[in-house]
C-alpha cells in the first residue's frame, strides 16, 4: 500500500517551518511515523523486523524516546510506501535536525536513561501538574535544598558528583523564566512543608521561596493539610504533563528509585488526572496555601 501525501505538504504537523526544540521534533517525527505505519497496515513488530530492531524499537521511536538514525527512517519510509521524494527527502531532513545535542546531554554521567526521557518531556511541554508526598517539586527547590534532597538519594556519591546532580536540577528551573513558559501547578502534602531536609534554615529558605514563586502568573501551588484525614494522592507522587501540540498525547510521569513508569494510554492517564482534579479540590485555595506555608516559615 503507497502511503502518498500531496506535494508541498510538511509530513509533520505543527512545524510549518517554525523552530522547535529537538526533543519536540522527534516526538512530532515520532508520531507521524507511527501514522503511516498504520495507514500501511504495517505492525510494529514487522517494522522492528525492518530496521534490524524490536517491537520496543519501534514504541520508542514512535514517542520520540530515542533518536532517530537516517538508515532506519530511510527504511521505514520504504516500508511504509512513502513514495512522494519531497516528503522523503524533508522527513529525512527533519530527522537530521532532531539528532542536534539536548541541553542536558553535558549531564551524561549523572544521567540514568529512563530520566533522559523525563527531562524531554518536561523541556516540551505547556503543563505541568504534579503531586508530592515527600519533598518540594524540584522545579521550586532552593540550591541547598536541592543539595539535601540529592545527598539523601546519593549517599556514597563523592562531593563532584553531587554537585553536578545539583546543578542538572537547577538548570531544569530555568524553564520557569523562559519566554512562553509552561504553567506549572503543584500539589503537596502539607508534610513537605515540615520535613527539615537540610536543617530548618534550609526549610526555611525553601518555604520563602516557594512563597515567592506563588506569585509568578504561570504557577499554582495548594498544598493538602494535615486536617484531611486521607486523599487520593496516598499512593505516591506522580506528574502530568500535556503538550501544546495536540498531536502529542498526554503522559503520566510515576518515578522509582531506579526506575520511572511513563503512562500514555488514554484510560490511565485519565484516571490520574481525576486523581490531580481530586487532590486539586481536597487541597486548600492557593491563597489560603500561602498563608499555610507563612505559618509554617514562621514555626520552622
Amino acid at each position: 500500500m503507497n502511503t502518498v501525501m500531496p506535494s508541498g505538504e510538511l509530513p509533520v504537523p505543527g512545524l510549518g517551518g517554525a523552530s522547535v526544540d529537538a526533543i519536540v521534533l522527534r516526538m512530532l517525527l515520532g508520531t507521524q511515523l507511527r501514522r503511516f505505519r498504520e495507514a500501511a497496515g504495517v505492525t510494529p513488530e514487522q517494522a522492528g523486523g525492518a530496521i534490524r530492531g524490536s517491537r520496543s524499537k519501534i514504541s520508542r521511536m514512535e514517542t520520540g524516546r530515542v533518536g532517530l538514525k537516517i538508515r532506519d527512517v530511510t527504511d521505514l519510509l520504504v516500508l511504509y510506501g512513502v513514495t512522494d521524494e519531497y516528503l522523503r527527502s524533508q522527513f529525512i531532513d527533519l530527522a537530521r535536525q532532531s539528532a542536534e545535542p539536548d541541553w542536558w546531554a553535558r549531564f551524561s554521567d549523572v544521567l540514568p536513561d529512563w530520566f533522559e526521557t523525563y527531562l524531554g518531556l518536561e523541556s516540551a511541554a505547556s503543563t505541568i501538574r504534579s503531586f508530592e508526598i515527600q519533598f518540594v517539586n524540584a522545579l521550586f527547590q532552593t540550591e541547598d535544598y536541592a543539595r539535601a534532597v540529592t545527598r539523601l538519594g546519593h549517599q556514597v556519591a563523592r562531593p563532584g558528583e553531587i554537585e553536578h546532580r545539583v546543578a542538572l536540577r537547577l538548570k531544569r528551573q530555568e524553564l520557569l523564566s523562559r519566554p512562553s513558559p509552561p504553567r506549572i501547578w503543584s500539589v503537596m502534602d502539607e508534610s513537605v512543608l515540615r520535613r527539615p531536609v537540610g536543617g530548618p534554615q534550609v526549610l526555611r529558605a525553601q518555604l520563602l521561596r516557594l512563597i515567592e514563586l506563588a506569585s509568578m502568573p504561570h504557577v499554582t501551588i495548594q498544598v493538602v493539610p494535615f486536617a484531611r484525614a486521607g486523599h487520593a494522592g496516598e499512593s505516591g507522587s506522580f506528574a502530568f504533563l500535556r503538550f501544546e501540540e495536540r498531536t502529542l498525547p498526554d503522559v503520566v510521569y510515576i518515578e522509582h528509585l531506579t526506575s520511572a513508569i511513563y503512562l500514555e494510554q488514554r484510560p490511565d492517564v485519565e484516571h490520574y488526572l481525576e486523581v490531580m482534579d481530586q487532590l486539586s479540590a481536597e487541597a486548600l485555595p492557593p491563597a489560603a496555601t500561602i498563608r499555610l506555608i507563612e505559618q509554617a516559615a514562621r514555626e520552622t
